[in-house]
């Protein structure tokens, strides 16, 4: 749920850097043949970019809610130097529901052996999102293959009407954004050898509903064997904790879809109905349905009409992240995961008693926490208690449950705020979503102009270790302070400093405990 930081995300902009050659490098073409055609990428500085990369067919006409079909060929040179349109939104840009395209940077040159290969999955409340706010120049100018795909979302990419199950009964039903993903996963499987990127060398990262993503496909069956790697930043919708942010139930969801559909005067759930709902305009299917709006009926408790979001489907998904890494069916993976100290929490209170009463039982130890003095401003108290609920300490979890079932693991948290930001009264740490410009190298899109050394060096430090876990599966090398593996019996933390990077006891330590003995008396 990337919100948040689309402040930063309006002022993207890919930034040069050097890159230093070793020997034995080949030159990339900028013309290259996949599996269904020749494309036309563009070289710039460093790296060459090939964009719009069409991944399946248009999810259109008879084919909305349908899984991913493959791509038609095509004959001659496909112009691949401009991103395709965004999957459907609210959001005002460039978007369509023929979206299912995704970019490649790799360098211009590089190295005989294969590369690795990061796969970014954006974040967006899983209502919006789009392909162009995160250019991955930067990443593969450090010697990476760097990838981004559109998925389709809001009630077009995750929607599962009965009509839905009597018209596909053998195909995953629902998870339809998920299943673009998977596709997108494929086609890098398939495909990527021919911009230098290696298939068995794949990490797959994403931020709030992009993390939530990444967490998905490490549950599911279906997307078993397609990465070898994982990162989560501020991961949600899922999260490690079942009752945080909850998937829906495959007959919630349905209801939710006939509920919908009897809004529009669509009743039934045959083939009428659902013939019905795909002749409606991809505009009405958008409506009400911003990031904004879907994040708010999260918070009340009153979901926006229509919006189920990702679901136990018995398919794509057979049960919740939780369930899962307490069972150790997770894929066996390295894993990167943390938070923002200024993160995004879902719920709401009037009152400090209300905000309290969130603990149970607990109400009165949370009150010694985080407003020993009784005198903490409320909207204050309220960001601290929902980011710990919603994405801190679930962060935690999944790093302690990886450690224990043998995956090598990192746990952070980002807290360098740009200097250019750092007088504004009302900025007291790193907000949702504002650590990507710093993980692609790219600090200069959130201040553009005002960046500074300090900014960039952070950026390259923390882009250093994203594209290090992704070669070797440790973030550790270089001259790169140390960052020791999340251990769950101490809950030492790194964290992402305005004075650099720092390792050590975690202060949130206590709050964390807290709810983690909350969560446990909930199951």
């Amino acid at each position: 749920m990337s919100d948040g930081g689309r402040t930063f995300l309006l002022f993207l902009a890919v930034a040069s850097c050097q890159l230093t050659l070793a020997p034995r490098l080949r030159a990339a073409d900028d013309t290259v043949t996949i599996d269904s055609g020749m494309l036309k990428g563009e070289r710039s500085g460093t790296v060459v970019s090939f964009k719009g990369i069409p991944y399946a067919a248009p999810p259109v006409g008879d084919l909305r809610w349908r899984n991913p079909r493959p791509v038609e060929t095509w004959s001659g040179i496909k112009d691949a130097r401009v991103f395709g349109p965004s999957c459907m939104q609210t959001d005002d840009l460039p978007k369509s529901e023929d979206c299912l395209t995704l970019n490649v940077w790799t360098p211009v040159k590089r190295p005989r052996t294969p590369l690795p290969v990061m796969v970014w999955i954006y974040g967006g409340a899983l209502a919006q999102g789009n392909t162009p706010q995160y250019p991955g120049g930067q990443l593969a100018a450090q010697r990476v293959v760097c990838v981004s795909m559109n998925y389709r979302l809001g009630r077009l990419g995750y929607f599962a009407h009965p009509a839905l199950m009597k018209e596909s009964p053998d195909e995953p039903i629902g998870n339809y954004g998920y299943m673009d993903q998977l596709a997108a996963l494929k086609w890098v499987r398939k495909n990527i050898e021919a911009f230098g990127g290696d298939p068995k060398k794949v990490t797959i990262f994403g931020e709030s509903a992009g993390g939530g993503s990444v967490m998905a496909h490490m549950i599911s069956p279906l997307s078993r064997g397609l990465f070898r790697g994982a990162i989560l930043q501020s991961p949600d919708l899922p999260t490690a904790r079942a009752e945080s942010t909850p998937l829906s139930t495959l007959k919630e969801a349905e209801k939710t879809a006939l509920d919908y559909a009897a809004s529009l005067g669509i009743n039934g759930n045959d083939a009428e109905a659902l013939t019905a709902l795909r002749a409606l305009p991809a505009e009405k299917l958008i409506e009400g349905a911003s990031a904004q709006e879907v994040l708010a009926g999260m918070s009340t408790g009153k979901p926006v009409i229509g919006i189920s979001g990702a679901m136990i489907d018995g398919r794509f998904l057979l049960e919740t992240p939780e369930a899962a890494f307490a069972a150790g069916r997770q894929a066996p993976v390295p894993v990167i995961v943390g938070a923002n100290d200024r993160d995004l929490g879902i719920g709401q209170a009037a009152t400090r008693d209300d905000l309290f009463a969130l603990f149970g039982k607990h109400a009165s130890e949370a009150r010694s926490l985080y407003d020993p003095s009784g005198q903490q401003d409320l909207d204050e108290l309220k960001q601290q208690v929902v980011a710990d609920k919603t994405l801190v300490e679930p962060s935690r979890h999944l790093a302690d449950e990886m450690i224990r079932a043998g995956q090598p693991t990192w746990w952070y948290r980002f807290s360098y705020v740009a200097e250019a930001l750092r007088n504004d009264p009302a900025r007291k740490g790193t907000p949702h979503g504002f650590e990507i410009p710093f993980a692609f190298d790219i600090p200069d899109a959130l201040v553009k102009d005002k960046v500074t050394p300090a900014d960039w060096a952070m950026a390259t430090l923390a882009s250093a270790y994203w594209v290090e876990f992704a070669t070797s599966g440790d973030p550790n090398g270089g001259s790169r302070p140390k960052w020791p593996h999340h251990d769950p019996f101490v809950h030492r933390v790194i964290d992402f400093t305005n004075h650099g990077v720092t390792f050590g006891a975690d202060p949130l330590k206590p709050r964390l405990d807290l709810w983690e003995r909350y969560w446990e008396e909930q199951k």
